[in-house]
């Protein structure tokens, strides 16, 4: 009957585990990495330097406590319930601590207390078994890793560890109760009497002995706070012990078997700690960075251009077109009137079709009209219209506050060649600020730096820049500069002086 019992119940937890294993859970991180509120004093430096990107992997936040709480039914696997088919059952109530080491693995301890009788096929004959047992599990939990889904919903986990027993058993015999001895593997005290036969009466009435538990669980979580599960817990006495039912068959040992419901809270701060880690899936910051990049150093996108004639070699149907020759939509030469001779080279580039063909200056065979005389002494005489060869200019960082870093003053240094190489351009200074106050001075502030670098240090035309703001469009931290032609204010008021930074 019991051995029945049994089966049913570890088909149902299978069944159940099985059908749970691909549940599908909250989208919520559980934290936010750039918090550093969660992160322990001593991983500081480390999260320090995973910020500034000079560490590929995150600090381990500080994460909670689990107290649980439990009851259920207590059973003794042993030779009485076997032999005489009589109920075998009673109660057991624990409670327990458990801390994560890994988003995997876990230590609990736990305290049980149980009381379970074990009636035999005749009204006059029981025992019934007290116990205390303390508990030390290593936890391994199945599910809460993925690549498929975020945090979990269910916590399904095996476990293992070593118990401390201690327990007595008392029997009904013809009316009299009797405490019953444990002659083997007691701790505090052995019987005395041949073949491992029991005592009565006897001076140690509890007996203390090693265990070794194993089980499994899972466990349902009904918010970020509180969660509730189910436990199958087996203990069995180290080196055997075939008294827990007050009956000995053989050398046959008896083992307890916890089957309990959970109520589990976890403990601490949630302002300082995150929720336990195997309810935190680890590969969360992986895949919403590769989602949507927050921390990733995002290099500017440059296209090879060897002729420079603003195609992408890639692209370029003409990749060796010389300097300063006007090419088309594929990077080939221009060629207006068509009759062969790029522009670059044509003397007369519109030539008409009745002149052609034409010679290796692409000149045709008709004679020069009286006038074209006069109208190429007047073009040659016409100012020519400024052009703006600026192709890129870099985009400054900056890390916090108005001051430029080292590396943002080695860009500013390589961009002044472009600038002084192309008198006719204008550069335009962009800040991105958003909507705040404090943002809009700080953008001005960090505009403002970058201008002054460039008039000190590379002695550059205050009046060759355009101050400008583009309202929040891109990154905040970041001051872009843009050649043009555009003419604009090189200076403009400070937006809120009151909010002026310090550094």
């Amino acid at each position: 009957m019991a051995s029945k019992k049994y089966i049913s119940l570890f088909a149902a937890m299978f069944v159940l585990f099985q059908s749970i294993s691909f549940a599908q859970t909250s989208t919520d991180w559980g934290w936010d990495w750039k918090d550093s509120s969660k992160v322990p004093t001593k991983k500081i430096p480390q999260y320090n330097e995973f910020l500034n990107n000079q560490y590929p992997y995150p600090a381990k936040p500080r994460n909670q406590w689990e107290l649980g709480l439990s009851a259920g039914n207590a059973f003794i696997l042993g030779d009485r319930a076997i032999l005489t088919g009589g109920y075998n059952g009673g109660i057991v109530g624990g409670i327990s601590l458990r801390k994560s080491i890994s988003h995997v693995f876990s230590l609990r301890g736990a305290y049980n207390g149980a009381i379970v009788s074990i009636p035999s096929s005749k009204s006059t004959v029981w025992a019934k078994n007290y116990t205390h047992m303390g508990s030390i599990d290593v936890i391994a939990s199945l599910n809460s890793m993925s690549h498929y889904r975020g945090n979990p919903k269910w916590d399904v986990y095996v476990f293992g560890g070593y118990s401390l027993i201690y327990t007595r058993v008392m029997t009904n015999q013809g009316g009299a109760l009797h405490n019953l001895y444990y002659p083997q593997n007691n701790l505090i005290g052995t019987s005395n009497f041949p073949n491992d036969v029991p005592a009565v009466n006897g001076r140690h009435t509890w007996a203390l002995m090693h265990g070794l538990s194993y089980g499994a669980g899972v466990s349902y979580k009904i918010s970020n706070r509180v969660n509730i599960g189910i436990e199958q817990r087996f203990t069995v006495p180290m080196f055997g012990n075939d008294y827990l039912d007050g009956n000995k068959v053989g050398n046959a040992g008896d083992q307890y078997s916890f089957s309990t419901a959970h109520l589990n809270i976890n403990l601490g701060k949630t302002a300082k700690r995150v929720q336990p880690l195997w309810w935190i899936n680890p590969y969360n910051y992986e895949y919403n960075e590769l989602n949507s990049p927050k921390h990733m150093k995002m290099p500017k996108v440059v296209l090879p251009d060897a002729d420079g004639d603003g195609v992408t070699d890639q692209f370029d149907l003409e990749p060796n077109t010389p300097a300063g020759a006007p090419v088309d939509s594929h990077g080939r030469a221009k060629d207006t009137d068509g009759d062969g001779v790029p522009d670059y080279r044509d003397k007369e580039i519109l030539t008409p079709q009745s002149c052609f063909p034409v010679n290796a200056d692409g000149v045709g065979t008709c004679p020069e009209p009286a006038c074209c005389k006069e109208l190429r002494d007047m073009i040659a005489n016409m100012q020519k219209a400024p052009v703006c060869n600026i192709n890129s200019l870099p985009s400054v960082q900056f890390k916090k506050g108005n001051k430029l870093s080292k590396e943002a003053m080695q860009l500013l240094d390589a961009a002044a060649a472009s600038i002084k190489a192309n008198p006719d351009c204008k550069v335009k200074v962009i800040g991105h600020p958003t909507a705040s106050k404090a943002a809009q001075q700080m953008a001005w502030e960090r505009v403002n730096a970058v201008i002054k670098y460039l008039v000190d240090k590379q002695s550059i035309s205050e009046s060759r820049f355009i101050f400008s703001y583009d309202g929040g469009s891109g990154d905040a931290n970041t001051i872009d500069l843009q050649g043009t032609l555009e003419e604009g204010p090189n200076t403009v008021p400070a937006p809120h002086p009151n909010l002026r930074s310090r550094n």
